[in-house]
């Protein structure tokens, strides 16, 4: 094992793909002479010339469309945004377009395209550049939509994203990207959909995903000292969602808090709520517990961002609602 930060982990995966597949290629705003805005690219220019590491425009929309249609004629691209508040711009290329080619087209065409770059908030950024969209592009039939919270998954996880035949949104974050963790020497990957258990418990299930559970690790070393027992589970993947693993355990904790970073109306939250006791109602103990920001735009004020932003302290109070104490 050694030890990377998140933002090499990608770069990483993006190098030894296109080492193995020549159609494999990055496109986007500062990713080739200045490394990458946040510096995930490194040293891929020199490795790949400026055919497969392709600066642009601030164009979003123009370069997606470029990257689709690039799919049509045998081209694997990595489209990174410098931050998914950009996607929209060219979100009609990825909803009405990369989402749909397949269908529209009768299978005839594929369209294996990854589209990269961080979600969320990361710090003093404002309200038009602190937003969550995962449950925007989940919402989408035909996509794939990933968020790693590690350098670990990270890496096996774009590596599988990079090899999927279908669009994948690969959600990162900008105050993960010098986040150290240990990846194998070697080569791996990790399946697209599959949840990661990682602590286990028997009091109470905690669902989380992407940077917002590193609050959770924080909330259940409080909760250790109570001698609660939390069982963490990481989603990785957003869609196809693993629902088998949160249903398995919530019938041995019987109990469900979810914390994520996202306003509360219509998100992954609510989903997995709707379907946990719609499918394993009599194994809950109590009602469903979820954690979201405030329902307003993300404030610019650090004081009011804080309290904008879910913090251990809601999951410790939420997971000491669900057992009653």
């Amino acid at each position: 094992m050694k030890t990377v930060q998140f933002r090499e982990a990608i770069a990483e995966a993006m190098s030894e793909e296109m080492r193995l597949d020549e159609s494999v290629y990055l496109m986007g705003e500062e990713v080739a002479e200045y490394n990458g805005a946040y510096k995930a690219s490194k040293g891929m220019l020199d490795e790949f010339g400026d055919k497969r590491v392709i600066d642009t425009p601030i164009s979003e929309l123009g370069f997606s469309g470029i990257g689709v249609g690039s799919t049509m004629t045998g081209n694997r691209p990595i489209i990174e945004f410098m931050t998914f508040n950009f996607a929209l711009v060219g979100i009609d290329q990825i909803i009405n377009n990369a989402s749909k080619i397949r269908i529209m087209s009768g299978g005839q065409f594929s369209c294996p395209i990854v589209f990269r770059g961080p979600t969320g908030s990361a710090g003093q950024l404002g309200a038009t550049h602190s937003q969550a969209f995962e449950s925007w592009f989940a919402n989408c039939p035909g996509l794939k939509v990933i968020v790693p919270s590690n350098p670990y998954d990270a890496k096996g996880l774009l590596k599988s994203a990079i090899r999927d035949n279908d669009p994948v949104i690969f959600m990162e974050s900008e105050q993960m990207y010098g986040d150290k963790g240990e990846i194998p020497e070697g080569e791996y990957i990790i399946p697209i959909g599959v949840a990661d258990i990682k602590k286990t418990g028997k009091d109470v299930t905690i669902v989380s995903f992407g940077k917002i559970i590193k609050e959770v690790y924080k909330a259940s070393e409080i909760l250790e000292k109570d001698n609660i027992d939390c069982e963490i589970i990481d989603l990785r993947t957003i869609r196809p969602m693993d629902y088998e693993t949160i249903f398995d355990s919530v019938k041995k904790t019987n109990r469900l808090v979810i914390l994520e970073e996202s306003w509360p109306f219509g998100n992954i939250s609510t989903e997995i709520t709707y379907q946990v006791q719609s499918h394993i109602f009599d194994y809950l103990d109590a009602p469903i517990e979820k954690i979201n920001t405030a329902d307003t735009p993300a404030p610019y004020s650090p004081t009011l961002l804080s309290e904008w932003l879910p913090k251990a302290d809601d999951v410790v109070k939420a997971v000491k609602k669900v057992l009653y104490i």
